[in-house]
């Protein structure tokens, strides 16, 4: 509602209105809106007076608050304004819901153009607000109870690009001031007070309601981009009065001035951030597209599967065969695991084809542009060869890098890739890796990083060494510069909280935390479970997301396990023992009503802890030197 502050309080004697008005930009800027100085912006009800509608720009607020003893205008702005002739111009302005500027001048009053402006704009506000879906609570769990009780931080929303507001978040921090609905009220009615953020937690947000200074005993929680949290100014254009907690009540004796003197300078959320959430909120897939998504039982091959929900960007997947459609992949839409029809005959890539030989009503190919896309990367000259070796994280236990070959060179720059020593017949547990993917790296990467490396399962000469191995097994290292290097500056630290999904169950989201970082290689844990369920995932990837995500999209979160659930997996963990299963499923975490239901090998396999962790986002010394 920043179009609605003019710079003139209302006890000066001339207007000083702005005669530019802000342009509507894509992403929020960088630098939030200020706060001027103008009295108009805060109503408070008497409970006499009533409400009032400007007859100059059309605000609504309590009639008490008003300039004047005729309580027309809501400044001595509007009331000079009032008095000349252009209008045109204030029509337009209040159209606009903007304050007009100097040059805006009447003939005569208006005060029915003004409601029905007023009134539009009101309704524009409430459309806005519909768009915005509802934040969800998780039973039993509170993120911000978790944060405060144990000084968590977490990771900020600008470290998730593909997460609602990623990209632009801008300076959103402690110290800006929102309008919140004030729940220490008698009132019948619902009022709304302002607050200050005390703390940051990716979407969450410590409040204060002005006035308790360091009082804390009535701060909450709550989330950012929710509907009712709103830009100083708000309360003013939509009629909703501004009524101070009811703890506070007594402390000042004139809260306008109070307001006035404390918000002055201060910053706000832009006035159309909650369009912006909206807009950042709108997912491009559609219920009933077909697409090529990862066969979960046989990794080295594609199936047709249909969307079946889309929730916060992630997709349920129904492979098109399940009749039932309990046969599913849950996966987000930016997923290398997810491609157009017609992906895999295109690069030479398994793929299962569909018993169904003619679409189902109702379904249709989704397009191609609306999925990830890979870098390109020039195959002419020197390039991944058949049996050459390097290391990768194992797609069927993800807290594990390994020993790995390359079984098949596919076209456009994907790999078939194999993990050495646990490999089936046919196979089927080969797993496809773009060139370009941040999951494979070269001879070396985990001795110079301090990361244990997994060896070929049945490799008996251990210290595992790759000299040895290469010699052994008559094989080369794939070159060191055909793997991707870039390292973003991602903005993660060890010990940030997040919410993460927990790939090899992919349908459950989880509270996490970052505990290594090793260039652009997070090693998230699942908060309540053992190490071995930790898993490496790349800093981009479309699978992490910032606290708070999970009440944002109405996605259901899965909270740490309680103390009985770690002693019964801790046990289970030293008795159970399984070999490693084809699926695209390995350490099952319990849901709130579950236990695990499987586990892999019963292996642990320890990481050093060492200098070579970087939490700076340079690329150090990130490979080391290949012996001949």
């Amino acid at each position: 509602m920043f179009d609605g502050y003019d710079s003139c309080s209302e006890d000066t004697s001339s207007s000083s209105s702005s005669d530019e008005s802000e342009e509507e930009v894509s992403p929020l800027p960088s630098s939030l809106p200020i706060i001027k100085n103008n009295g108009q912006v805060y109503t408070y009800p008497d409970g006499k007076s009533g409400m009032a509608t400007c007859e100059m720009c059309g605000m609504v607020g309590v009639r008490d608050a008003f300039y004047s003893k005729t309580k027309r205008f809501c400044s001595v702005s509007c009331s000079r304004s009032y008095s000349s002739n252009s209008k045109k111009a204030s029509i337009l302005a209040r159209l606009q819901g903007k304050p007009p500027t100097k040059k805006a001048k009447v003939l005569q009053k208006q005060p029915l153009v003004a409601k029905l402006a007023a009134y539009a704009q009101y309704q524009a506000t409430l459309q806005n607000q519909a768009k915005t879906k509802a934040a969800v609570p998780v039973e039993g769990f509170s993120w911000g109870s978790y944060i405060n009780s144990n000084s968590f931080t977490a990771a900020p929303v600008t470290c998730f690009k593909h997460a609602p507001m990623g990209t632009c978040w801008g300076d959103i921090s402690e110290g800006v001031r929102v309008e919140v609905p004030n729940t220490d009220c008698s009132l019948p009615t619902k009022v709304f007070w302002i607050a200050g953020i005390v703390k940051l937690a990716g979407y969450n947000a410590l409040l204060r309601y002005e006035g308790f200074e360091n009082d804390s005993n009535l701060d909450f929680w709550c989330n950012v981009c929710g509907s009712d949290i709103h830009p100083v100014g708000w309360c003013a254009t939509s009629g909703k009065p501004l009524v101070p907690p009811r703890t506070i009540q007594h402390k000042y004796t004139n809260w306008k001035a109070f307001l006035v003197k404390r918000l002055t300078g201060a910053k706000t959320l832009p006035p159309d951030f909650s369009q912006k959430v909206s807009e950042s909120m709108q997912y491009p897939f559609r219920t009933s597209m077909r697409v090529e998504v990862v066969d979960k039982t046989h990794l080295c091959r594609t199936r047709v599967a249909v969307v079946e929900n889309v929730i916060g960007g992630r997709l349920r997947l129904v492979y098109e065969e399940s009749e039932d459609k309990t046969d599913d992949f849950w996966c987000h839409m930016y997923s290398p695991l997810i491609h157009h029809i017609g992906w895999s005959r295109s690069i030479g890539h398994r793929f299962k084809r569909s018993d169904i030989t003619k679409k189902q009503d109702g379904h249709f190919d989704a397009p191609s542009h609306l999925f990830l896309k890979v870098k390109e990367v020039d195959t002419a000259g020197e390039w991944f060869k058949e049996g050459m070796k390097l290391e990768a994280i194992d797609p069927l236990n993800l807290s594990a890098i390994c020993v790995a070959t390359i079984r098949k060179v596919l076209a456009d720059g994907y790999l078939m890739i194999g993990i050495d020593g646990s490999e089936a017949a046919d196979g089927s547990d080969w797993f496809c890796y773009h060139a370009t993917s941040p999951s494979i790296f070269p001879v070396g990467f985990c001795e110079i990083n301090m990361i244990e490396l997994t060896p070929p399962r049945g490799y008996t000469k251990l210290p595992f060494k790759w000299f040895d191995y290469l010699r052994e097994t008559d094989s080369i290292a794939a070159p060191v510069k055909l793997f991707n290097k870039e390292v973003p500056n991602h903005g993660f630290h060890v010990g940030m909280k997040l919410e993460a999904v927990d790939l090899m169950e992919p349908r459950l989201v989880c509270v996490a935390t970052v505990t290594r970082i090793i260039h652009r290689l997070l090693r998230i844990h699942f908060d309540g479970w053992e190490d071995e369920y930790d898993q490496w995932v790349d800093c981009e990837s479309p699978d992490l997301y910032p606290v708070g995500w999970c009440q944002l999209t109405g996605y259901q979160l899965q909270p740490p396990a309680p103390q009985s659930s770690r002693d019964n997996q801790s046990s289970s963990s030293k008795q159970k023992k399984k070999s490693k299963s084809q699926q695209y499923k390995g350490h099952k975490k319990m849901t709130s009503l579950q236990l695990k239901e499987e586990l892999l090998d019963g292996e642990e396999y320890s990481f050093l802890q060492g200098a070579s962790d970087q939490e700076s986002n340079g690329s150090a010394s990130y490979y080391i030197k290949q012996e001949p």
